[in-house]
């Protein structure tokens, strides 16, 4: 790849976590999970079609730009997931607590 497909490689990826971070403030999961395994695809293209040669000054720019907004995109999706995920594990152990107890204890044994 050339640096200008580099760039609008990474234009990309930017524009897909603008999407993804649009499922995350609408609470669409499912959806999300789908562009990410779309950004992890493109991830990995870029990795093996990216020239290690260096841009010119603006290019350089470019990229470094389009790498901050794909970076908080990013930050601001964990932001977003973050509750849901503690949420869950919260849920996660209680459910294991409850059987944990109901072993313990013998519920449902008529005791």
């Amino acid at each position: 790849m050339n640096g200008e497909e580099v760039i609008s490689m990474y234009q990309g990826l930017s524009e897909l976590t603008g999407q993804m971070l649009a499922c995350a403030k609408e609470g669409d999961w499912d959806h999300l999970v789908e562009l990410e395994s779309r950004c992890a695809d493109q991830v990995q293209a870029l990795r093996a079609g990216e020239v290690l040669a260096p841009l010119s000054g603006a290019s350089r720019e470019r990229k470094v730009r389009i790498i901050h907004e794909i970076m908080a995109n990013d930050r601001a999706i964990r932001d977003l997931a973050s509750p849901w995920m503690t949420e869950l594990s919260r849920m996660l152990s209680s459910t294991g607590n409850e059987r944990k107890l109901a072993a313990a204890y013998g519920a449902g044994n008529g005791l």
